[in-house]
């Protein structure tokens, strides 16, 4: 059911309106590497250039939190999420990652 929810970082969605407002929806996640890779992600960070162990840790919590996005909206009966935004921090027990949205039904504009 989540998988049909559409997500957007704007306010309209073209050919769309919205006609329910269902409110507020978050995607919570947090993750950490473990000690073995954290260390040598480290020593990576010495000479410099990209973290792909980072790297790919920010993109499969923010998949994460998108998905967790999508399934809050779905169990409100929403079809879309409208004005999505990220909001991450990173802490001595890993990088969080928050979606978050106002979840809303839409139809599709009639010609």
């Amino acid at each position: 059911m989540s998988e049909r929810v559409l997500v957007t970082t704007t306010e309209a969605i073209a050919g769309y309106h919205v006609v329910e407002t269902m409110g507020e929806v978050f995607g919570l996640t947090t993750r950490s590497r473990n000690v073995v890779s954290s260390f040598a992600q480290s020593m990576k960070a010495i000479v410099g250039g990209e973290i792909k162990g980072y790297t790919k840790l920010q993109d499969a919590a923010r998949n994460d939190a998108i998905d967790r996005l999508k399934t809050a909206a779905a169990e409100l009966d929403a079809n879309a999420v409208v004005m999505m935004r990220f909001d991450s921090s990173s802490g001595a027990i890993g990088d969080s990652v928050t979606a978050y949205g106002t979840a809303v039904k839409i139809e599709k504009d009639i010609d």
